[in-house]
């Protein structure tokens, strides 16, 4: 599945990330993930893209976002739009594709490897993109939840599928680490697998 002679960059759709982890039950240690994909090819780049609520006083995710700066990934944020659904809820939308888009095809001269944390079906037409290019695309993500968090189209196209879930054991955090958080919903929507 790797080559330990290629030059591999991760790219991170953060909410998905987020949202498929939860669907199957545990939290990603961060570290042990960049660890873990250091150990299959020379990582040349980890990027983690999300979306931050700028308004508010506090807000979850910044220790995570400060945290992964400093420690070896290059985080791309943009202001999340914030408006309220059909039921009255307050929604959060911060959809990063297009700088997670430019930001792969920026590199295609220098990586031989692609590893995509996403189920989103937007991303098909990228993955395809830097096949023709002559790269690889390994796609991060899950079919074991209900319902299953990458699109169908998505899983076709890459060159090799990684179900999130067989990753656990290798970057996992284990519970009992597990942060005092405090109450506050994450309604971060992730793009639905479409």
């Amino acid at each position: 599945m790797f080559d330990p002679r290629e030059k591999i960059a991760m790219f991170i759709d953060g909410a998905n990330l987020y949202a498929t982890s939860r669907a199957l039950g545990f939290d990603i240690d961060y570290r042990k993930l960049l660890s873990s994909f250091q150990k299959r090819a020379y990582l040349l780049r980890a990027y983690y893209y999300t979306a931050l609520v700028e308004d508010q006083e506090y807000s979850s995710i910044r220790p995570l976002i400060d945290w992964l700066d400093y420690n070896g990934y290059k985080v791309v944020t943009k202001p999340a739009k914030e408006f309220t659904d059909s039921t009255g809820r307050r929604k959060i939308k911060g959809n990063m594709d297009i700088e997670l888009a430019i930001d792969a095809l920026e590199l295609v001269d220098v990586v031989d490897h692609y590893v995509l944390f996403s189920g989103d079906g937007d991303f098909r037409t990228l993955v395809e993109a830097l096949q023709r290019k002559g790269r690889k695309v390994s796609i991060v993500s899950t079919i074991q939840s209900q319902p299953p968090m990458i699109s169908d189209e998505l899983r076709r196209q890459a060159d090799t599928y990684i179900d999130l879930a067989s990753l656990q054991a290798d970057i996992g955090r284990d519970p009992s680490e597990r942060p005092i958080r405090r109450n506050e919903p994450h309604d971060f929507e992730p793009n639905d697998a479409e």
